[in-house]
């Protein structure tokens, strides 16, 4: 059933919605690992790398859909709120028409630059046909991606987590299960792992828009919500394209740190690769977290009530940091272990990367504390902010990274994201008292 929150104790909800949320995105890294294990043990070591370089290339364009649906959502969560189905019933037909139209456009654009891109990247010779398969295949199911991922977002927003979880988890089954047979049992390398992920997500956007028309009403638009209602697709396109180009940002800064951390040879690749597996992981938690608190002050806001909405954040704030000095604590006391799960040899690199999960711990709590306020304004469809906050994040972390990376080894991309976290943590803030400033001045 939707989830009413609207009233009642907040932090049970917030920890109701988000229990879910989690589960999604550990399962989503699990997802993406899936293909790159299954080609590395039946295709061989060129099928594991090829399909390394076509991710790099493919998640960017994968955090672009994603960010457009999750700008969606906010909208569906605030007309939910508001207990307007008209416009739910219109948004609905308008994301599935224009942003439809968007997915399509962009396919054609990838497909068209697919090949300067990779040659720009420097994709090795022998390596190019099998990376251009791969990618063939799955920019050809982007707009299966965009169908899936925005029948989540509409789920997700009338607080149906639990069933996006789901649907998650059958995509990630199936995907499991074709990639055995189209690689393991058929031989039919890169392209049979992208023919998997494009089907199984085919698969889920066709169930859970099946579950989505039959559990929620004000999903299925008449003829009647088929308009071209302007304002709404203003909003429509404000949230999605700005949400998207936040996610987007997100992953070109990671590339670019990627570049500081090439310098410095193998050890230092291989244990920044290693630190990175377990930050995704804790990343879960501050994610999962900062969607939850999205959702919740989306419906509060779309219903007027901005005090419980504040107060979602403020509730949502003190769990998250709570789960986050555990977290930290777990990484600087378990450094070793957790990076010797990645590295089975003792070495440089172990040591590396330890002194980087132990220094960016003791930072981890400005990270979660920007993701609470990145949930907060969205919610509040203030999604320009987190895009400002990200903008600077990523410009600090870059530019320390390149300045401090021949000194400090790897430390110096630790102190550096460190630092970036406190930037952005504090930049969030001073935008929140300046919306509390101007919410007093307007009551008066």
């Amino acid at each position: 059933m939707d989830r009413d929150l609207l009233k009642g104790s907040i932090a049970p909800q917030l920890a109701a919605l988000s229990l879910p949320l989690l589960l999604g995105n550990v399962l989503q890294q699990l997802y993406n690992g899936v293909d790159a294990f299954i080609l590395g043990r039946w295709a061989g070591d060129e099928a594991f790398a090829a399909v390394g370089i076509a991710g790099s290339v493919m998640n960017l364009f994968i955090f672009v859909l994603g960010g457009i649906c999750a700008g969606i959502s906010v909208l569906f969560a605030q007309l939910h709120g508001a207990g307007d189905q008209k416009g739910y019933r219109r948004e609905m037909f308008l994301s599935l028409t224009f942003g439809g139209g968007f997915t399509l456009g962009l396919m054609i654009l990838c497909l068209l630059a697919k090949h300067p891109v990779l040659r720009l990247i420097q994709t090795p010779a022998e390596l190019l046909p099998l990376v251009s398969d791969y990618l063939s295949v799955i920019i050809g199911g982007f707009l299966a991606t965009y169908l899936y991922n925005l029948c989540a977002a509409a789920l997700r927003s009338v607080g149906r987590t639990g069933a996006a979880l789901l649907f998650l988890a059958l995509s990630m089954g199936g995907n499991a299960l074709l990639d055995l047979l189209f690689v393991a049992v058929w031989q039919k390398g890169v392209a049979g792992a992208a023919w998997a992920t494009v089907l199984s997500q085919a698969f889920s956007a066709l169930a859970s828009g099946i579950y989505l028309l039959r559990t929620v009403p004000a999903a299925r638009f008449h003829r009647s919500d088929m308009v071209l209602d302007k304002a709404l697709l203003r909003d429509t396109a404000r949230l999605g394209l700005v949400s998207a180009m936040h996610q987007s940002s997100l992953y070109i800064g990671k590339l670019l740190v990627q570049g500081a951390v090439n310098t410095m040879g193998t050890a230092g690749i291989g244990a920044y690769t290693a630190a990175t597996r377990i930050e995704g992981f804790i990343n879960s938690f501050s994610d999962s977290g900062a969607e939850a608190i999205s959702v919740f002050v989306a419906q509060n806001t779309g219903a007027g009530q901005k005090a419980r909405a504040r107060q979602g954040l403020s509730c949502g704030m003190k769990l998250m940091i709570l789960l986050c000095l555990a977290a930290a604590l777990g990484m600087a006391v378990f450094a070793p272990q957790l990076i010797g799960v990645f590295l089975t040899e003792s070495g440089e690199a172990l040591e590396e990367g330890t002194s980087y999960l132990r220094l960016v711990a003791v930072f981890y709590v400005c990270n979660f504390i920007g993701a609470a306020f990145v949930g907060f304004f969205r919610g509040t469809g203030r999604v320009q902010l987190p895009v400002i906050g990200t903008t600077v994040h990523i410009s600090v972390r870059v530019l320390l990274s390149y300045l401090l990376v021949g000194k400090l080894g790897l430390s110096a991309v630790a102190l550096a994201t460190g630092i970036g976290w406190i930037v952005v943590s504090s930049l969030h803030t001073f935008f929140y008292h300046r919306i509390r400033q101007k919410e007093s001045a307007e009551t008066c």
